[in-house]
């Protein structure tokens, strides 16, 4: 399952731009559609929310 940026934010309880900041440092990958825009795998996203080490 995808996650849009807004909804990433949501999780975290963060402004949208602090999520494409982790996307930019590396912290948070994400898949860009045919439009640019970000999507966030949902594990990837429950990984990070439990503060598991990218793999």
């Amino acid at each position: 399952m995808l996650l849009t940026t807004a909804e990433v934010a949501a999780v975290f309880r963060v402004h949208p731009e602090t999520v494409k900041n982790w996307t930019r440092r590396g912290a948070l990958s994400s898949l860009r559609t045919l439009g640019g825009h970000h999507r966030y795998r949902k594990a990837e996203v429950n990984r990070l929310l439990r503060g598991e080490a990218a793999q």
